[in-house]
């Protein structure tokens, strides 16, 4: 049969998608690039938000108004099946903790609905391009409040080192150059295996070739756990000096009625053991604003911790309540005007803060990876060791090489820059 599939959501997803897609065409299903070429569509979703899944929903009727079958896998159909059902009972689901059945749901006759969790047997395997995303664990060792990803990802699952060792060396023989290491929290990998992240990196890192390593998100209690190893880890020069350290929220109060396993100044403490190591180290976090009894004192925190930590990339949200998790029913929640408000100051803060740090670069020389095309033609993207990204004019047959670069100019989340003759 002829299958189109379209993810949405994390990386964690979209490596889901490719292993969806080695597993159909393994089954000797053809893969089409469009919708209308297929006799069978395989929607794999997020549910993150309620806009988000106010999105899915909209995409799935979009699809069903082809007339063809529809699988929908991933985490609404994990979370919120019968929201999928309500749209349409002839929609067949897969958990997004069983993936592996796709074959069975796509193959099937009629409509069949997968949710209970299998145990993931494998991998992706094959590298499309230079970037090669693996999951290294599913699922979460937290429980926070407001998030409904623990309901459809379950408890943490680690995948055995060796299976990402072996993924990781495919990829890169296959041409991969840059590997991402994702999980729903990369900090908690192999505590329910027996081993932790430093020594999964230094594994990852001794696979010959020349290749860059980004590691995904990780919470800061996670991190505080395995610091000093995981800033030893950090040392090989394999790894992307990048760190995503998620705070949410500069009020302890917050902090703890939200469940996050962590105050302030653990965040801090990871942030400056990271910065006093690596000088030019790229920090990404999260805030959500308008969690469920944020005053405006507690938002004024917040600001005040973005000034003192200075990160390079924000992911600003505004909490949205999701179904099944504690803070939907929790009382003081924020108007929905309020919690715009409060997401503008602090986009326009991490903007002032973004570009402040990036023009530190001009004038610098970097050592980059070229990775993409760029936004304008004649124009690729690189990525410099501390995972920076940097637009340059330059032929595509340099895709894949590690090049020096002069920074010339900046914005609030790129670098410009000239390629040294």
């Amino acid at each position: 049969m002829r299958v189109y599939i379209e993810s949405y959501g994390c990386a964690m997803n979209m490596a889901d998608g490719q292993l969806m897609a080695e597993l159909l065409a393994e089954a000797g299903h053809t893969i089409v690039r469009a919708p209308e070429e297929a006799d069978v569509i395989v929607l794999n979703t997020c549910t993150v938000r309620s806009d988000t899944e106010r999105r899915m929903l909209r995409r799935l009727r979009e699809l069903l108004s082809l007339g063809k079958r529809v699988v929908v896998a991933g985490c609404l159909a994990s979370a919120q099946p019968g929201l999928v059902r309500k749209v349409s009972p002839d929609v067949s689901l897969v958990s997004a903790r069983a993936v592996e059945a796709i074959v069975e749901a796509v193959e099937a006759e009629g409509t069949v609905y997968i949710l209970e969790p299998r145990p993931r047997r494998r991998l992706p395997k094959l590298a499309q391009g230079l970037v090669f995303t693996i999951p290294i664990a599913e699922g979460c060792a937290g429980s926070c409040a407001y998030c409904i990803v623990r309901v459809a990802r379950g408890p943490l699952r680690s995948y055995r080192p060796e299976a990402i060792v072996e993924a990781v060396r495919q990829a890169v023989g296959q041409g991969a150059r840059e590997i991402r290491l994702t999980a729903q929290d990369t900090g908690v990998y192999g505590l329910d295996i027996g081993t932790r992240l430093p020594e999964l990196l230094k594994a990852v890192c001794a696979v010959e070739g020349r290749f860059m390593v980004r590691v995904g998100m990780m919470n800061p209690d996670a991190a505080l756990r395995i610091l000093d190893d995981l800033l030893e880890a950090y040392e090989d020069p394999k790894i992307y000096k990048f760190l995503h350290l998620p705070v949410q929220t500069g009020d302890d109060r917050l902090l703890m009625a939200m469940g996050r396993r962590y105050t302030v100044q653990d965040f801090l403490t990871v942030v400056e053991a990271f910065r006093s190591r690596f000088e030019d180290l790229f920090l990404a976090t999260d805030i959500m604003v308008g969690l469920p009894g944020e005053d405006e004192e507690a938002f004024k925190r917040t600001l005040a911790l973005l000034e003192r930590a200075e990160p390079d990339k924000v992911h600003v949200a505004r909490y949205t309540p999701r179904p099944h998790t504690r803070a939907a029913a929790m009382p003081n929640q924020v108007p929905e005007p309020e919690k715009k408000r409060r997401s503008r100051l602090v986009s326009a803060l991490a903007l002032r803060i973004g570009l402040k740090r990036n023009k530190a670069f001009i004038g610098r020389r970097l050592q980059c990876l070229v990775l993409n095309e760029g936004r304008r033609v004649g124009q690729l993207e690189a990525r410099s060791m501390n995972y920076k990204p940097v637009y340059f004019k330059g032929p595509i047959c340099l895709l894949g090489k590690f090049l020096e670069i002069d920074i010339i100019d900046a914005g609030p989340y790129f670098l410009l820059g000239q390629l040294v003759d």
